[in-house]
């Protein structure tokens, strides 16, 4: 088979819930174990971080995966989805798994896994691990793909185990309350393995600490001891931070959300200095500024407040979720321009009244689709932005809407893409 023969395989062979919704997901780890087992444990050859969370599970890998690059590590990162090729998911210190590694792969084990019918996410996972075990990475960040407890990331016993916050999605999988939620995200806890939450909550925390005593883990919540002073917006899309104790940081990941993520960031950092993995003498640490700096160049991480171009300004983020768009929808307010375009459109197993109640009412819409099963009608969209006060027109396509508001762009427009990260993935790969 070729490389898009292969991947054309495992989107129509494999049970995928970023395509499929519902369906597409599978509960527990029986198939997980079995793979692992065929496979010989390959994650136990490397040491791992692993990372879970609603939103900013992404960042935080990508950030913890770039510092350890700029230390000298042999890096594997597995996240997920992947916004344009599949390769994406599997990188070690940036580069993408090769194509004929991943044909490889298919070709010679199809004929063990076939007969587990197992979901395109546990073939996926057990892709990634034999390969970072392969190439003699020394240590892996692991994103969580949905939920935590019964995800099959969750055979890894790391070094540090990383919850960077909880809010609603995917509850008809992981519960309908935040404590629910975070029950099933709290199943990453690994027994004496360090834990560090991101972000606090008065219903979570207590999920997080009872878990953390049970397993006789050391806790610590980020925003108990915040690292960040101060946090701006800068010229080039990324941002600046003043910090407590290593000095100024600049970012290149957009997004004012990326403080908190940043001092989750910091604070694993830290855990990971008193297991012995890491050495930073205070604020000269040069390898954490450039890990910091050059997250996007060192790991290939896209699509988080993007800058495409200035003239008009065009900004894609992949946010999807109400905790996604409480940043957001402040980002979008902080926009100083004449007129806003936003092309927009959603997955239909998400809350969606309540992210369009957080959309700007002044913005100029055009209500498009992603290329995806799970893609909620631009029409049905349209529908329910009028009752929240927002206008626009539909379009078929992702390319169809984002060429209509640059038509329709000033050259001191603002232009925004997102909602989903199909919308996003769909853009990036035809639109630039």
């Amino acid at each position: 088979m070729t490389y898009q023969e292969t991947c054309d395989y495992l989107y129509s062979q494999m049970p995928m819930f970023e395509r499929q919704g519902a369906s597409g997901y599978k509960e527990g780890l029986s198939n997980t174990h079995a793979l692992d087992e065929h496979f010989g444990h390959p994650h136990q050859s490397f040491a791992t971080i692993h990372v879970a969370g609603t939103n900013g599970k992404g960042s935080v890998s990508h950030m913890l995966a770039s510092v350890l690059q700029e230390c000298g590590y042999v890096v594997g990162l597995y996240t997920s989805p992947h916004l344009v090729d599949f390769r994406e998911r599997i990188r070690i210190n940036g580069h993408p798994i090769s194509e004929e590694y991943v044909v490889d792969f298919v070709e010679h084990e199809r004929a063990f896994f076939e007969p587990l019918h197992p979901s395109f996410f546990e073939v996926t996972t057990a892709l990634a691990f034999k390969y970072f075990s392969d190439m003699q990475v020394d240590i892996a960040v692991v994103e969580v793909g949905l939920g935590g407890r019964l995800d099959c990331t969750n055979i890894i016993n790391p070094v540090v185990s990383v919850i960077t916050n909880i809010s609603f999605d995917h509850t008809q999988f992981l519960g309908d309350t935040l404590e629910k939620i975070a029950e099933e995200k709290a199943g990453i806890i690994k027994r004496g393995t360090p834990v560090v939450i991101g972000e606090n909550h008065p219903l979570t925390r207590p999920v997080f600490e009872a878990k953390a005593r049970k397993m006789g883990a050391p806790i610590v919540f980020a925003e108990d001891e915040p690292e960040i002073i101060s946090a701006q917006p800068t010229a080039d899309g990324g941002m600046h931070y003043e910090t407590r104790h290593v000095g100024a940081l600049d970012g290149d990941l957009g997004g004012i959300y990326q403080q908190k993520n940043l001092n989750t960031v910091l604070h694993a950092l830290k855990t990971l200095e008193e297991r012995g993995f890491l050495h930073f003498p205070g604020s000269d640490c040069i390898e954490l500024h450039n890990g910091i700096a050059h997250t996007c160049s060192n790991t290939g991480l896209m699509g988080r407040w993007q800058t495409i171009q200035q003239t008009p300004r065009v900004v894609c983020d992949t946010g999807h979720n109400v905790g996604g768009w409480q940043y957001l929808s402040r980002q979008l307010a902080m926009v100083e321009c004449e007129k806003m375009h936003i092309v927009f459109g959603m997955v239909n197993d998400k809350d969606i009244d309540s992210v369009l109640e957080m959309l700007p009412k002044h913005a100029i819409y055009y209500f498009t689709k992603a290329d995806t099963k799970r893609a909620l009608n631009e029409h049905s969209l349209r529908l329910l932005a009028v009752n929240h006060g927002l206008s626009g027109n539909c379009y078929p396509s992702v390319d169809k809407a984002y060429s209509a508001a640059l038509e329709h762009a000033g050259d001191n427009d603002f232009v925004f893409v997102g909602g989903s990260s199909y919308v996003v993935g769909d853009f990036l790969k035809n639109c630039i």
